[in-house]
């Protein structure tokens, strides 16, 4: 075990110390630039992405899970029967309530102008229901 142990140390070494031995040293200003190919760099390299690319990925990951699960499903689907065909049917019925309501507080509506109409029709449908 300690042999082990002492030889991947050693490993662990010898690959973070090999580029440190071998690697160039020159640190001037052209180094800290990103690389465009050629191209002289304009801008930072860091962009900033906006909430809603996060929001989409993470949808991705939600639906792609649920395929999963569907798979499994899809395979056993003869011996879990009835019980799992109802388990299977909740579970996309709690899917779509969430995406209803994602979609019902505006979660999905990316551009400004779509969210100034949508407040402008709630107030609308406001001021109705209030004289009524």
């Amino acid at each position: 075990m300690i042999a082990y142990m002492g030889g991947v140390a050693f490993l662990l070494a010898f690959m973070l110390g090999i580029p440190v031995w071998l690697g160039g040293r020159d640190w001037g200003r052209a180094k800290n630039e990103p690389f465009e190919s050629g191209v002289v760099p304009s801008g930072g390299a860091h962009l900033r992405l906006s909430a809603k690319f996060y929001l989409i990925a993470m949808f991705f990951v939600i639906f792609d899970v649920e395929a999963l699960f569907l798979y499994a499903w899809a395979v056993s689907v003869r011996e879990s029967g009835w019980t799992g065909f109802i388990e299977v049917s909740i579970f996309i019925g709690v899917l779509l309530a969430g995406l209803v309501y994602i979609w019902r507080i505006g979660a999905l509506e990316w551009a400004p102008a779509q969210r100034k109409r949508r407040a402008e029709r709630e107030a609308a449908r406001r001021a109705r229901e209030s004289q009524a």
